[in-house]
């Protein structure tokens, strides 16, 4: 007689192969605002050779001449590295506008104040392609009406100076109302804004991206067209049945939303979607 053999344990599926995080310098070269000043650093050898050729005929050459040819140079390659419309004229006037400022010979101080002040104001725009964008009362009370009964939490991912989320900490004190900004100085003014309130909302300083959308029961979100498709992935894996995203003027293609309001009278839409 054959020994009986022994059964064989069940093969575990491979690992799933996980995407790795972009290194840091590979994220900051993606970001379009570097990508257009690279553009403007490449673009001065084309320039140089073009006012050769010039020079080389006998036609006048200005300093505005210079700042225009490599304002059209780098709008040119802008325009075939396939980067966002709005680049195009920013990358034709930018070269204009140094030699405009330079010519009123306004003090250093002056640029060094500006650059901060929008440094801290807009910080790292530059990457998330996300600016500053203020909402109103009329979407504040339209968002309200959306927030499920009982205890919830909701969290504001982009806060600016806290107006939403100071208002439904006021309107709802049943609900945990948290709002996240990158930026230092809205971060500083909203939480600022709520100590000397007494109010009960909170305010985060960081990326919303590293948070796990699954604990808030609402998700709010006033970002750009550049971030809904990274918004939609992340929201889609975490957020739990009977959540809501809630996006305010910029929809999301992979999906339709569940419902629109529109707050202001020929004003953006106010988008949801039901988990």
């Amino acid at each position: 007689m054959s020994r009986p053999t022994k059964p064989t344990p069940p093969t575990r599926p491979a690992p799933r192969a996980t995407a790795t995080p972009a290194a840091p310098r590979g994220r900051l070269l993606r970001a379009p605002a570097v990508q257009a000043l690279l553009i403007q650093c490449v673009a001065v050898l084309p320039t140089l050779f073009l006012v050769y050729l010039l020079a080389t005929v006998r036609l006048p050459v200005t300093l505005l001449t210079v700042a225009l040819l490599q304002g059209a140079l780098a709008a040119l390659a802008t325009y075939k590295l396939g980067l966002a419309p709005w680049w195009r004229p920013i990358q034709c006037l930018f070269p204009v506008a140094l030699l405009g400022a330079s010519a009123l010979h306004l003090p250093p101080s002056l640029f060094l104040g500006a650059f901060l002040f929008l440094l801290v104001l807009y910080w790292s725009t530059f990457r998330t392609q996300v600016p500053y964008y203020p909402s109103r009362l009329a979407v504040w009370q339209a968002v309200e009406p959306l927030l499920p009964a009982g205890p919830v939490r909701m969290i504001d991912i982009g806060s600016g100076l806290g107006g939403l989320v100071l208002y439904l900490a006021r309107r709802r004190p049943d609900a945990d109302c948290v709002g996240i900004e990158l930026a230092p100085l809205p971060w500083a003014v909203s939480a600022v804004r709520a100590r000397l309130a007494g109010s009960a909302a909170r305010f985060l300083r960081g990326d919303y991206e590293l948070l796990d959308f699954a604990q808030f029961d609402l998700v709010f979100a006033y970002l750009s067209p550049a971030a809904m498709a990274g918004l939609w992935r992340k929201a889609s894996a975490e957020m739990r049945p009977g959540t809501v995203l809630l996006s305010y003027e910029f929809g999301i293609a992979a999906r339709a939303p569940d419902r629109t309001l529109v707050p202001i009278v020929g004003g953006p839409t106010l988008y949801a979607w039901y988990f």
